[in-house]
């Protein structure tokens, strides 16, 4: 290891080591109280937010919000296989796929009349569709920099994490209320809550069937994110480029690859895992990886971003996230009942 390597590493590890401990710290206050783990990494790192501007802890910050971000969301494949997809059947699946569609188009129709940017729609959209929070950190990462782009994922961070808190407790009380069957409940609930984690709780509360079938949605809803991911980073490309260029020619770097390397190994981890070939463990701890990860990287978010920058975000982000989550779960609902029958 070249000595440029090991004060590369000595530079980023003040910033590594405090994103570490918030993301633990925000661990322990999950498991211990309840409550949504991302949620509580934000808020731990909102309030370190003036660590951000330290000479010390900055690099490494910056790397977690950036490069580690990354590379949870593309560890994110060990949690998908094939069998699963294949499982859904071509109706739900289908149905699935159309309702991503539609919230997408939905985001990038209405976030422009409160608003918002593009690319700021885009975010929202992509992040209701898939996969809450970790599709938001995903789709940051292709979308173009912009000004206020920190404050604005973060704020999409936390207003999706409260609602599919929220939906966790509501959906199968709708579910229930409605006699939904298992089957049903299951397709409602994978496909309408945003993280896998509430969208697998909210199921066990009707059940292990109900709760197998939320998951195999929830799963396919995730494995559609590097379809999505790839379709923005393609839309924004010029966007990119040209945000992109000026920096990458002040470091002399090459631009930016048009599939980002976190999109190839999400593709490669679903295809080992499709194959049977690999030791679950292994699989396991890969998941667990990706979720730290994550963890770390909204807790980087949270120190680069303070609670005034959030409040100065307004109220749009927030209504886009609602109005997008009800026409959600309104289609998935829909769904349940054309695809299995009414209950």
């Amino acid at each position: 290891m070249s000595l440029a390597t090991v004060l590369g590493w000595r530079r980023l590890a003040p910033g590594l080591a405090l994103a570490g401990v918030l993301a633990i710290a925000a661990g322990s206050v999950s498991k211990l109280h309840g409550g949504p783990l991302p949620l509580y990494a934000l808020l731990f790192g909102m309030a370190f937010h003036h660590l951000s501007r330290e000479l010390r802890t900055r690099p490494g910050i910056e790397f977690c919000a950036r490069d580690v971000l990354r590379l949870g969301a593309g560890l994110l494949g060990a949690r998908v296989t094939a069998t699963q997809i294949a499982a859904l059947g071509w109706g739900a699946a289908l149905w699935v796929v159309g309702a991503v569609l539609g919230t997408l188009l939905l985001a990038l129709w209405l976030g422009p009349r409160l608003g918002l940017s593009r690319a700021q729609s885009t975010l929202a959209g992509g992040a209701v569709a898939i996969c809450g929070a970790s599709a938001a950190l995903a789709l940051s990462a292709v979308l173009p920099p912009e000004r206020k782009g920190d404050r604005y994922t973060l704020t999409v961070v936390i207003g999706i994490t409260v609602v599919s808190t929220a939906s966790m407790i509501l959906y199968p009380l709708i579910a229930r209320a409605l006699h939904l069957s298992p089957a049903q409940a299951g397709l409602f609930l994978g496909g309408s809550i945003h993280d896998v984690a509430q969208a697998v709780g909210a199921g066990l509360t009707l059940g292990s069937e109900t709760a197998t079938f939320a998951t195999v949605v929830k799963l396919f809803r995730v494995a559609l994110l590097v379809l999505v991911v790839l379709a923005v980073s393609l839309a924004f490309k010029r966007a990119r480029d040209e945000a992109q260029a000026g920096r990458a020619a002040e470091r002399g770097a090459a631009r930016p690859p048009l599939v980002p390397w976190f999109l190839w190994l999400f593709v490669a981890l679903v295809a080992l895992n499709s194959s049977g070939m690999a030791d679950p463990r292994w699989l396991d701890a890969l998941a667990e990886l990706s979720r730290g990860c994550l963890v770390m990287a909204m807790a980087a978010l949270g120190v680069k971003t303070s609670f005034r920058d959030v409040a100065r975000a307004g109220w749009q982000p927030l209504l886009l996230i609602v109005t997008e989550t009800l026409w959600l779960a309104g289609v998935m609902l829909a769904g349940a009942w054309w695809l299995l029958g009414a209950p």
